[in-house]
């Protein structure tokens, strides 16, 4: 099977939130038969609301800097499945995605002949295992492996890593996870492991107990970013400068917006527990980048993408504007999945642009620029259909913000930067 075609079968799977099927027992069949490639890999295992692929990517670029062969595994992805595993900080070619996709897709037919599983697995799980056979086989010193849909029932919980992380919890996919905070930090604890190091990262008052209470009981030993004191923190519209922890270290971090500090700081302090210099440390983070996160795509006119997609995102992004875009002309270009608390992110986006143009990503779940009308208010409101539309109406001399759903950030993207 070639590559278009091994994109079109995961396709077919389903869209992998609304086709989600939490539980470990199919992964677990279908590595076995694969000859369980996931106990010949060493992994940072990395939970969380926000921020997790930030962290991630700061983590594994860290390991880089230190000279270690690296895999990363992120979802989603903005223009093509590669970019979910990489190997040094690069997505794996389209040959080597499809020879691993034919290889899962192989096993798990094998066992659905034999009726040792229900079902076909789903697009994230399929594409984590192909994930773990690429990491074996490439013989990476360390993976950095991103949960994608909670962490206790999520695919990639069959591994043991040497390191877990959790970033801030909040609000999100609250129809699989729970409808308190305190129901989404049980699930995301699910990844935390008998005896292996975690760090957490601050959180709000009803997840950090339940972060602390699953790691006493399992005897994790937690170092939390709590205990780093940020020192001569310098903002600017691309990133950020600072001091934390103990010796010192002297962080430039390229990612942009406040709340990518405390990211920052997360993976400093797991690349620390993971026994990297300083230095690497340092250089790792400065060489970070993570495309579609406040990213500055077109100078003139100035256009921002930011896949804010649930509230806790858009309060970052709304407080990125108003410290940095608040004395100037701010368009806002928005589309959303109808699974998401688009009231709300309106709320609090909105009010912060002059203009807002609601679109919709060319996705099943996006919910239409009409409906979407319905449910928020600004006094100058239009509607696109699609983001081709929304970047056709002139921006005068407005900055453009397109937000709210990755989705959305990938189709600007494609258009602006192919």
């Amino acid at each position: 099977m070639d590559y278009p075609d091994s994109v079109q079968f995961l396709y077919a799977l389903g869209n992998e939130i609304r086709t989600a099927k939490l539980g470990l027992d199919r992964i677990r069949a279908v590595l076995d038969a694969l000859g369980r490639p996931q106990n010949r890999c060493r992994f940072v295992h990395v939970a969380g609301t926000n921020g997790k692929g930030s962290t991630c990517a700061m983590i594994e670029s860290g390991l880089r800097a230190a000279g270690l062969r690296t895999g990363l595994f992120t979802s989603p992805h903005l223009a093509q499945p590669t970019e979910r595993i990489r190997i040094d900080g690069e997505p794996v070619d389209a040959g080597r995605f499809a020879a691993a996709f034919e290889r899962v897709h192989l096993a798990v037919e094998s066992l659905l002949d034999a009726g040792a599983i229900d079902m076909h697995t789903t697009y994230f799980e399929t594409v984590t295992a192909m994930a773990l056979v690429i990491f074996a086989e490439e013989r990476t010193d360390k993976v950095v492996l991103e949960v994608g849909l909670g962490g206790r029932l999520d695919a990639t919980n069959v591994v043991r890593p040497e390191l877990c992380v959790i970033t801030p919890i909040d609000f999100d996919h609250e129809a699989f996870l729970g409808r308190s905070l305190e129901s989404i930090a049980g699930e995301k604890a699910g990844i935390l492991k008998p005896g292996v190091p975690a760090v957490f990262a601050r959180q709000r008052p009803e997840a950090a107990p339940v972060l602390d209470a699953r790691a006493e009981k399992v005897g994790a030993p937690v170092a939390r970013t709590t205990g780093w004191q940020i020192r001569n923190l310098e903002l600017h519209p691309a990133g950020s400068r600072f001091e934390a922890g103990q010796p010192a270290l002297f962080i430039d971090c390229p990612l942009a917006g406040e709340h990518q500090v405390e990211n920052a700081v997360t993976a400093a302090l797991a690349l620390r527990c993971l026994g990297i210099s300083d230095s690497s440390i340092q250089a790792g983070i400065a060489r970070t980048r993570w495309p579609g996160r406040l990213e500055r795509i077109f100078e003139r006119p100035e256009i921002i993408l930011d896949g804010a997609h649930n509230p806790a995102a858009a309060r970052a992004l709304a407080a990125y504007i108003e410290r940095f875009y608040g004395a100037r002309r701010v368009r806002l270009i928005y589309g959303a999945m109808r699974d998401k608390s688009v009231a709300e992110m309106g709320g609090i986006l909105f009010p912060q642009a002059q203009e807002v143009i609601l679109t919709a990503p060319r996705q099943s779940r996006a919910i239409a620029p009409e409906a979407l009308r319905g449910l928020v208010d600004h006094p100058n409101l239009r509607v696109a259909a699609h983001i081709e539309d929304a970047l056709e109406m002139p921006p005068g001399d407005a900055v453009t913000f397109i937000t709210g759903s990755l989705f959305l950030v990938a189709e600007a993207r494609a258009i602006l930067a192919p």
